[in-house]
């Protein structure tokens, strides 16, 4: 018989991320840092919006790009937040989440042989969706002594003549590093002297903890509007990840065609969600402050563990996620992660799920409940001890 699969999909591997998050799903008593997913309940305003829609009987189809009352909502929340203006009619579509944003901009974007720039570590669905849209992923190492940072350095030297797209995965999933304006501003030289063009995924710019900074998108800079594909969603600064809900905001020239591959493999995002949505952008701000103090309170608290236990760790300064060395262990990412899980029944990721420039790294999630980082801290703690007792 034929072989019925693609060439390409064969070359692409699962994700690291799942690997360890179904083990850990079948073990006893033990507890997963492992997923990028807040502990929060939807709040309950928002949720009672989506009840109201459907006891009102609004479940069916709306137009391909969005709700137009959903639309009009993120573009008063990307103006008040971030100085961003766009006319929800043209520029702005509405996604199943922000991952099937990242897919369809590539794929209305990249021609065979398109270079797309990827900073890593960095979200696991960048390199499949270049690969899927065919183009040609070129990774650019992030460093810890550059607190993971991209600089214009970095960027300036992997350019090359097919180079398209830069990806800007800041705030940044796995290590928590985020890039403010100045950052920004030298990176916006680069891509306009060189005339390519950015996928911005913003998907966590509500949870940064800078202090007395906010989240500044690229697309703010003057000249990088019409440059950049802004990602966004609700997944993880409104607690909405199953409610799969996302949005892409760019030059019309660009959402006229991802609207097109949208509307062929979608038609439209859900109806219920759109209208939870809406409730969202409209009056959600207090959620979202509240949501961050909670986080920033783990956060600092597994810094603190951290410097306790005598364990390496940039310190995240954005998302829900650390990244600490294990480097003196003399074991990979992906022994360490397993070795631990079955030693103390705690899940947590490999860095090289993120990229091979990961190695040395894992991923801890604090995106749970107090109690139980507190719980698995102290395991990690007995861990490590016990690892360096042997050396």
């Amino acid at each position: 018989m034929r072989n019925p699969l693609s060439k390409t999909i064969t070359t692409i591997q699962p994700s690291g991320i799942r690997k360890f998050f179904d083990i850990v799903s079948e073990m006893d008593d033990a507890i997963s840092l492992g997923v990028g997913e807040p502990d929060f309940d939807t709040p309950w305003h928002i949720r009672d919006e989506g009840i109201y829609a459907l006891e009102k009987g609004k479940t069916f189809y709306t137009s391909n790009s969005g709700l137009k009352e959903l639309k009009v909502e993120i573009t008063k929340f990307l103006d008040r937040k971030y100085d961003i203006q766009y006319d929800y009619n043209k520029e702005v579509m509405v996604t199943v989440g922000g991952s099937e944003a990242i897919d369809v901009a590539m794929r209305a974007m990249l021609d065979p042989g398109d270079e797309v720039l990827i900073p890593q570590p960095s979200y696991v669905s960048y390199v499949p969706c270049c690969v899927l849209a065919n183009g040609t992923p070129v990774t650019i190492e992030l460093k810890a002594e550059d607190d993971f940072r991209l600089t214009a350095k970095q960027l300036e030297d992997a350019i090359t003549d097919k180079t398209k797209l830069l990806v800007l995965p800041f705030p940044n999933n796995p290590t928590g590093a985020v890039l403010e304006k100045k950052d920004l501003e030298e990176i916006a030289k680069v891509v306009k002297k060189h005339d390519l063009f950015v996928l911005s995924d913003e998907i966590y710019s509500e949870l940064t903890y800078v202090e007395g900074k906010s989240h500044v998108s690229i697309a703010s800079i003057p000249g990088m509007k019409e440059r950049t594909i802004v990602i966004n969603g609700f997944s993880k600064a409104f607690a909405m990840t199953g409610w799969r809900l996302g949005y892409a905001c760019g030059p019309e020239i660009l959402i006229k065609q991802m609207l097109k591959i949208h509307q062929f493999a979608i038609m439209c995002a859900p109806t219920t969600s759109q209208y939870a949505a809406v409730e969202a952008m409209k009056n959600g701000d207090g959620d979202i402050a509240m949501m961050r103090e909670e986080y920033n309170g783990r956060r600092r608290y597994l810094m603190h563990r951290f410097k306790e236990m005598g364990l390496e760790c940039f310190e995240p300064l954005g998302a829900f996620y650390a990244f600490p060395s294990i480097k003196e262990f003399g074991m990979t990412s992906d022994e360490f992660a397993t070795s631990f899980l079955k030693a103390k029944k705690v899940a947590v990721v490999p860095g090289t799920a993120f990229g091979d420039s990961g190695e040395g790294y894992l991923r801890i999630s604090y995106a749970y409940a107090l109690d139980d980082l507190k719980v698995a801290l102290d395991r990690l703690e007995e861990y490590v001890n016990e690892l360096r007792a042997k050396q």
